[in-house]
């Protein structure tokens, strides 16, 4: 059996329309009354996210002073994962023809994902992507779990998937961060990551995944012709 473990912001969900509401709301909420600031266009704010500039270096480069910036970037940590902003997450385009495609293939699905429960329940019932993902095969956090980091939270959740799911003989996973590399690697997955999501081309060479590639599409197909070259050999 084919396995293939993806993340869900990044591969599936857009993030960038979210992470820049919450942008713009702690810029107005931080400025003083009649201060000028240098609001940036979401395309300036998510290629400095993607290139993992700090929040605070984004907020003086926006304006605000050294005491305004440490309270941004503590505002944006508490606001970016409320449920009042997930509304703004966007399905990335072709991803569900690329689940049906693997459902089509026979591959055996999961999602792996920082969000909580009640996170990914919400986007899964919105747009109906439940039946790609049923309750045994979707890895999360619960909803009253006390973060770390993601680095060292992810790993925790493949851990408890290698143990519970099936055997494989093949599994690959698909994600856009160096928590999605660090998870794999930790046990020995092939990882591909994928430009679509909050990290770009230069962050994710860092962590040095199996390949990069554009999207989770193109990810499938790498997957699916690796397959068909072992079939073949």
């Amino acid at each position: 059996m084919l396995r293939l473990i993806t993340d869900f912001d990044g591969p599936i969900m857009d993030v960038s329309e979210r992470y820049y509401r919450v942008y713009q709301f702690c810029l107005e909420k931080i400025r003083y009354p009649q201060q000028s600031v240098q609001e940036l266009s979401r395309a300036e704010f998510w290629q400095l996210k993607r290139s993992r500039v700090p929040e605070k270096q984004i907020a003086l480069k926006c304006g605000l002073d050294d005491t305004q910036a440490q309270e941004f970037a503590h505002l944006r940590r508490k606001t970016v994962h409320t449920d009042s902003y997930f509304q703004y997450d966007s399905l990335i385009p072709g991803a569900v023809d690329t689940l049906l495609k693997i459902q089509q293939a026979g591959i055996d699905l999961a999602v792996m994902t920082m969000r909580r429960v009640r996170e990914l329940d919400y986007a899964l019932q919105k747009y109906e992507l439940g039946n790609f993902f049923p309750e045994n095969r979707r890895y999360c956090l619960s909803n009253d779990y006390v973060k770390t980091s993601d680095v060292e939270d992810k790993p925790l959740l493949m851990e408890r998937a290698l143990a519970e799911l099936p055997p494989a003989c093949d599994t690959w996973m698909v994600g856009d961060t160096e928590a999605d590399i660090a998870a794999a690697k930790k046990y020995g997955i092939k990882v591909i990551a994928v430009e679509s999501g909050i990290r770009d081309r230069t962050q994710l060479e860092i962590y040095q995944p199996d390949v990069i590639v554009e999207d989770l599409r193109t990810a499938v197909k790498l997957i699916l012709e690796s397959r068909l070259a072992e079939i073949g050999s």
